[in-house]
């Protein structure tokens, strides 16, 4: 049976041996290596030991390489140069070569407000993906570990698995939202002045399903109140909202130009109460991958100007 030869054979070294036969010189070899001629030379030493041959011989002007190394120079550069390549060419990434499905999971919140954007963006820059948002769920942490879903965005999640990375993206700003002919008129009002009118609470699966925010802090304030109405889809709320005198707690995420029929209000309340952080969520694995360092690019950067776009105006 014949010795099996690659399986003990140190790969660095055949590197090396490629470097020597190309210049047919120790010195150079070990420049271009960026290591010491003794380095060089220690391991052609290895190697003549590994394939019992003499791999070169020293003539006039450097070294000439055996027949053996002939032979093996010639059939293992091809191999050797694709590895190169592809080890190279995975640091390559252009949005425009991206072809397949992504899936990216936004809470409630996120989803309602930044779709159209989100879309926008990210086709433009990758025309050929087959890009698919969905409504963050109780499934969306399984999902992010087994790879179907790729991103996610939501609150902070205490509970969260380790195997995600979680990174903030952005602060909201509380406001909240009312029809347009609602009882309350101005457009800053304190905490004492909700007292009356019920909260129509937006549900963010895996952060707030058994507790509304506003009514926490509206707890915390001793200032009497009442859920009224609680949904995971903006539309129904909305729906609500116009024809109620309920208000919804939302942010300044909150796209008010494209609902001509609300009107938002500001809150005068401490901002430890009103300002709340944004996070991504990506499984352990793809905190270097490219395409995730391009979508967190473009979605923070989509996120940043829809809260500051007031102060833009």
């Amino acid at each position: 049976m014949a010795k099996d030869l690659f399986s003990s054979l140190d790969l660095n070294l055949l590197r090396t041996f490629l470097i020597v036969y190309q210049e047919k010189n120790t010195r150079k070899a070990a420049e271009r290596l960026f290591v010491s001629q003794p380095a060089v030379s220690q391991a052609l030493q290895k190697l003549r030991h590994h394939f019992s041959d003499d791999l070169f011989v020293k003539v006039h002007g450097g070294l000439q390489a055996t027949a053996f190394s002939e032979q093996l120079a010639n059939e293992i550069t091809p191999h050797l140069d694709g590895l190169m390549t592809a080890v190279n060419s995975s640091n390559d990434f252009a949005p425009r070569d991206i072809d397949y499905p992504i899936k990216i999971a936004l809470s409630p919140l996120v989803l309602a407000c930044l779709s159209g954007t989100l879309y926008r963006e990210i086709m433009t820059q990758a025309p050929n993906a087959k890009l698919e948002l969905n409504s963050w769920s109780t499934s969306t942490e399984e999902s992010l570990q087994k790879g179907d879903v790729i991103f996610g965005i939501s609150y902070d999640l205490p509970s969260a698995s380790k195997e995600l990375y979680t990174k903030k993206i952005v602060d909201i700003t509380g406001r909240l939202f009312v029809r347009q002919n609602h009882p309350i008129k101005k457009k800053v009002v304190t905490p004492e002045e909700l007292a009356g009118y019920d909260i129509a609470s937006l549900i963010s699966p895996g952060w707030n399903d058994n507790f509304s925010h506003a009514s926490q802090v509206l707890t915390t304030l001793s200032i009497p109140h009442r859920i009224g109405f609680r949904s995971e889809i903006l539309m129904a709320i909305i729906d609500v909202l116009v024809n109620s005198d309920m208000y919804m707690p939302h942010s300044n995420l909150f796209p008010e130009d494209n609902y001509p029929n609300l009107r938002a209000i500001d809150i005068s309340v401490d901002e430890k109460y009103k300002n709340i952080p944004i996070y991504s969520y990506i499984h352990m694995k793809n905190r270097n991958n490219p395409l995730i360092q391009w979508l967190d690019k473009v979605i923070r950067s989509a996120l940043e100007k829809q809260v500051n776009k007031k102060y833009l105006l």
